[in-house]
């Protein structure tokens, strides 16, 4: 795995921005790897910084019969040989303070879903682990409040921090996205990701199956650069209606390298 004080000055220098991006669940080893292996090939060809994204298990689906996972162990074994065999940092969450100790050892970024974000005894045993944390802003907090989730880590001996946007909860079945959190949460002092394609979720659906509009995944994308993102947070698959998680948000993969390019030519702009 890598060195997480190199990773994250690395993070925090990245020429133009992160990705952290892969499956919303690994679902078998032909397809994380298949997946990683594409966007290794694209992230490397553009220079963007990357780190394959997978959950080892989902253990927030709205209904108890929805697809939660194909066991920990044996997906976190995935998520380690993708690390190794392309070289590449890798991020999954917990849910459980249980989870954060064997989940670091084979990943090198903890995430906090932002559901969990208050969950004091959740970040201080991710923090603990001595690995980079991802903490996603829940979808009732504000920008400012996440100082006070920051300082759970910092207090635990961890300054590697990051902070994900993934949107506010507008009504029972929608979310938005209030770009001032972005520069609020990097006002901070650690780099912030937005994460595109779950603040297009639409939850609460009768069906108990979440919606979304993935129609809108540029949109939001091209947005969050503009207004100064570190880093972006996609979830992708060769065939998302085939997914056995999220796949009403999520972006086709074969949709990824001309979105990065334009996404790239928005901040290389923006800069200049």
């Amino acid at each position: 795995m890598t060195n997480s004080n190199s990773l994250y000055e690395r993070l925090q220098t990245a020429d133009s921005f992160f990705l952290m991006a892969g499956p919303c669940a690994i679902e078998s080893e032909d397809m994380a790897l298949h997946i990683a292996e594409r966007i290794v090939e694209v992230t490397s060809r553009l220079g963007i910084l990357y780190i394959f994204k997978g959950s080892y298990r989902k253990a927030n689906r709205s209904r108890i019969d929805s697809f939660t996972g194909i066991g920990d162990e044996k997906a976190l074994r995935i998520l380690g040989k993708v690390g190794r065999e392309f070289g590449v940092p890798t991020v999954t969450d917990i849910h459980e303070t249980h989870e954060a100790a064997m989940a670091a050892e084979y990943v090198d970024v903890l995430q906090i879903p932002a559901f969990l974000c208050r969950q004091t005894d959740l970040i201080v045993a991710a923090a603990r682990t001595g690995r980079i944390v991802n903490v996603k802003k829940g979808q009732f907090l504000s920008g400012e409040a996440m100082a006070f989730v920051a300082r759970k880590c910092l207090d635990s001996g961890n300054s590697q921090v990051i902070l994900t946007e993934r949107g506010n909860t507008f009504g029972y079945t929608d979310l938005v996205v209030d770009y001032r959190n972005i520069p609020t949460m990097r006002s901070l002092g650690f780099p912030v990701v937005m994460d595109v394609t779950h603040s297009l979720q639409q939850p609460n659906q009768g069906s108990g199956v979440t919606g979304g509009k993935p129609e809108l995944i540029e949109t939001i994308a091209k947005a969050a650069i503009a207004v100064g993102t570190d880093g972006l947070f996609i979830e992708t698959h060769p065939d998302p209606a085939s997914a056995k998680s999220d796949g009403a948000n999520m972006l086709r993969l074969d949709l990824l390298e001309g979105l990065l390019t334009r996404l790239m030519r928005i901040r290389a702009a923006i800069r200049d």
